[in-house]
């Protein structure tokens, strides 16, 4: 699995229109082989920040979208509104694991599903 974080700021008077303009690329690389999760959402406390959060099955899955349209698309749409900075990473997650044990509790640390 590889995980895509981060955010881009763009001119806050454009954001809105910025995500809007995004939303029917956000749609169709959802569609894309091997897309999980593919959300740009607004940041409620700082108007010019979009968060970026994608999720794919593999490096290959990422790779066929980086090529394809939706990808040009949508970083065609976000940057004709201002772009100001942008700072995304790449992760491919070596241990995964719930935040909320058995009881309901949140741990930071990984455990196993039944522990006391």
């Amino acid at each position: 699995m590889i995980l895509l974080t981060g955010w881009v700021d763009v001119d806050p008077a454009q954001r809105d229109a910025a995500l809007a303009a995004g939303c029917p690329h956000m749609r169709a690389t959802r569609a894309w082989p091997g897309c999980l999760d593919y959300v740009w959402s607004a940041d409620p406390l700082n108007p010019a920040r979009i968060y970026v959060y994608e999720r794919w099955e593999s490096a290959e899955a990422l790779d066929s979208h980086l090529r394809g349209p939706h990808y040009r698309a949508m970083r065609d749409a976000i940057g004709a509104h201002g772009i100001r900075g942008v700072e995304v990473f790449k992760y491919e997650p070596a241990r995964q694991g719930a935040v909320y044990d058995p009881k309901g509790v949140p741990r930071a640390d990984f455990f196993e599903a039944d522990q006391p």
